[in-house]
């Protein structure tokens, strides 16, 4: 695992698809998720200029998949 660093932070935004749980329908009260190159961001649908979470791809994987097997405690 590595740091991602400022820049990929600051680039995220302009160069990734956004998509949000088509589970949520019409609600604002949940996350977007944006796709980069080996970066996966994660922001609030209600305030989309508030700041995004940057992660590598493999550890949102793998949260996602301890999400999906009830491992989170």
């Amino acid at each position: 695992m590595r740091t991602v660093t400022v820049k990929e932070m600051r680039s995220m935004p302009r160069h990734s698809r956004w998509t949000k749980s088509h589970r949520s329908g019409a609600q604002s009260n949940c996350v977007e998720i944006g796709q980069a190159p080996g970066l996966v961001g994660i922001r609030d649908t209600k305030n989309r200029d508030g700041g995004t979470l940057v992660v590598e791809r493999a550890a949102f994987g793998a949260f996602l998949t301890a999400v999906k097997t009830n491992r989170l405690g």
